[in-house]
């Protein structure tokens, strides 16, 4: 009697009688996709920006610096770095840079990005961005990096802040009170008004000053002096000085007499503020200021 070999459903297979040649090869391509699971898996790099840092700030220009941490299992060049500072959906900037290296493996790395911001650029395109205000950013950054396996790949990210685009203060000699008095050599003190413009307080640190009394300039001198001028605010800066009044000819005698005089004072304030330290620069040509007594608390339109 002949035995009839066992059925089995459609499709399924005998295991005993699978083809050998077959069966390794699918075992291969098994083993292999695994590897390519794994590259492609636990291979592919991480990026996040950390933080935002405003290094240096002016009237002309904002110097920033994105601080991106990158998770990598393995070594990749990394190929270039695209980056897009907006503001409310209006590009301030953008740009490419090239060819940043090899990040390293197995850990975290951080690098570190420089941005500019030109802000003549920025006013020049958009109208209603004016100096002394505050403006909300968008930093878009992209690491073109190229993985082992899979070729190359961009890990976008993007971080907001805030920035300011600063407005140099208006400067004015309300004054100058004389204590004592000699036409070899006089000692006084300069009250310098600073009209702060800015939407956010100015803490200065330090003060330079050149100043010309009717054509003459009776000097100048950098000096570490603190005072607080609130935005949208005025502050007075009293600043000692020697000067000779025989220098001064005519000039010098209106002045005694009671008369203003023209002057011109330029220099610039070492400040902090809210987004970092700012150098602000400072000149005010054509004004005019009164010599006065150091007691002589008179009233008057420029105290």
């Amino acid at each position: 009697m002949t035995l009839d070999k066992p059925k089995h459903a459609e499709g399924e297979e005998n295991e005993e009688h699978k083809p050998g040649f077959l069966g390794k090869v699918k075992g291969f391509i098994h083993d292999v996709g695994e590897k390519i699971e794994e590259k492609v898996g636990f291979g592919k790099p991480t990026a996040d920006v950390k933080a935002i840092h405003i290094d240096s700030i002016d009237s002309k220009r904002a110097e920033l610096r994105v601080e991106v941490l990158i998770t990598n299992p393995n070594p990749i060049p990394l190929v270039d770095i695209n980056y897009l500072i907006e503001s409310e959906g209006r590009k301030l900037v953008s740009g490419l840079i090239p060819d940043k290296g090899t990040i390293h493996s197995h850990g975290s790395e951080t690098i570190q990005i420089p941005l500019t911001i030109i802000y003549d650029d920025i006013k020049s395109t958009y109208d209603d961005i004016n100096p002394g205000s505050i403006i909300p950013y968008k930093v878009h950054v992209e690491l073109i990096v190229d993985v082992p396996v899979i070729g190359r790949i961009t890990l976008p990210m993007e971080k907001t802040g805030e920035i300011p685009v600063p407005y140099k203060p208006e400067v004015e000699l309300a004054k100058i009170r004389f204590g004592k008095f000699a036409f070899d050599e006089t000692s006084a003190t300069l009250h310098i008004k600073l009209d702060n413009k800015n939407d956010f307080d100015l803490c200065l640190n330090v003060l330079e000053y050149e100043v010309w009394i009717g054509g003459t300039n009776i000097g100048g001198a950098r000096l570490s002096k603190s005072a607080k001028i609130e935005k949208k605010a005025q502050g007075i800066v009293e600043v000692p000085i020697l000067f000779r009044p025989k220098d001064f000819g005519s000039a010098m005698w209106e002045m005694i007499r009671g008369r203003g005089t023209g002057y011109s004072i330029k220099g610039n304030i070492d400040v902090d503020t809210v987004f970092g330290p700012m150098k602000l620069p400072f000149e005010r040509e054509g004004g005019r200021t009164r010599l006065r007594k150091e007691h002589d608390d008179k009233a008057d339109d420029e105290d």
